[in-house]
């Protein structure tokens, strides 16, 4: 055995435990293997899927993940960001602001109508969200772990919710760490799970005030002093104050952006990191401290962390049993 495998073997062993450890304390509700008898293929359906879909449109692979993410973080995941609003006066958690540029909709329709046909009203919404953000990952060079299974779907979305519950991209690292608790999710939590900014795209929209008008002064010296100057002058090149630029695309992890590695960390420790709250992960002594470890360490430390954090989020206000339903398509309640 070669030097190289063996340091794969104890990184698959050390995930392995973690997350073992993981599921004998947490998330008792749900299970590995949830449909192991009532829709065996149902995981292989979504892989295969997704396999397909990332050949095509590699760039889904950041929206997809923070779909699991942005569902999670209002009223837990139960797939209520899926749903459609019924009229112009029930606006629903995906015409919410945050919540607009989100792609991938049209892909977790697809998947769920083959998993109806294979396997009739069995597999919710909310577990195909949670099986596909890891699959992208996956895809896209990060770590596989096993999903645990078994979440019920919700028949409520508010838009307003969204807007009140969602971490926000100008956010201090204290609001951050008080909305992460009351998921129930820690400081390393927070730090590893933004993370998931290593791939995918923002907006201008999303950086502009951070590099010209910072304060509200308006000159051209009026930026975020926490990011780092030369930094500036590059999405400076990418950005004009102009309303025309608000849209345009940026990497989120610039020259990295389709690969899962751990080079969102470096950027962050540089003090590069592309919104205010990843920033802010450096205003803190414990998220601090994570950042710089998981930027000097190798990915496989990166992995092993993000594996856990996930299923730590999966477990977010769950439903299960006879809680909820599981919808026969996505965007609707039965």
């Amino acid at each position: 055995m070669t030097s190289d495998q063996v340091h794969q073997l104890n990184y698959l062993l050390s995930l392995g435990i973690a997350l073992l450890a993981l599921l004998g304390s947490a998330g008792a509700q749900l299970q590995v293997g949830f449909y192991a008898k009532t829709c065996p293929n149902a995981e292989i359906i979504i892989g295969e899927e997704m396999t397909r879909v990332m050949k095509v449109a590699p760039s889904l692979g950041g929206p997809l993940l923070r779909i699991f993410f942005h569902d999670c973080f209002v009223r837990g995941c139960d797939a209520s960001l899926l749903l459609n609003h019924t009229s112009k006066s029930n606006l629903t958690e995906k015409d919410a602001g945050p919540n607009q540029f989100l792609r991938g909709f049209g892909v977790i329709d697809g998947i769920k109508a083959k998993l109806e046909k294979a396997c009739p009203s069995t597999v919710s919404c909310a577990d195909v969200i949670a099986l596909i953000a890891r699959d992208v990952v996956h895809l896209d060079k990060g770590p596989y772990w096993e999903v645990p299974t078994g979440r019920r779907d919700g028949r409520v979305s508010i838009a307003n919710e969204a807007l009140q519950l969602l971490p926000a991209f100008t956010a201090n690292i204290s609001t951050l760490k008080s909305q992460f608790a009351g998921k129930g999710l820690n400081a390393k939590d927070l730090v590893v799970l933004s993370g998931g900014h290593t791939i995918g795209n923002a907006h201008c929209f999303a950086v502009t005030n951070r590099i010209y008008n910072f304060t509200g002064r308006g000159d051209s010296s009026d930026t975020d002093p926490t990011l780092d100057k030369n930094y500036i002058a590059r999405l400076r090149s990418k950005c004009s104050p102009a309303a025309a630029d608000a849209t345009k695309l940026l990497e989120m992890d610039p020259g990295s952006f389709k690969t899962f590695d751990n080079s969102y960390f470096k950027l962050v420790a540089k003090r590069r990191g592309l919104f205010q709250s990843d920033a802010a992960l450096l205003d803190d002594p414990e998220t601090k401290a994570h950042v710089f470890r998981l930027a000097n360490a190798s990915p496989d430390l990166f992995f092993q962390d993000f594996a856990v954090s996930m299923v730590n989020m999966g477990n977010v206000g769950i439903l299960t049993g006879s809680q909820g339903e599981v919808r026969k398509h996505c965007a609707r309640v039965n």
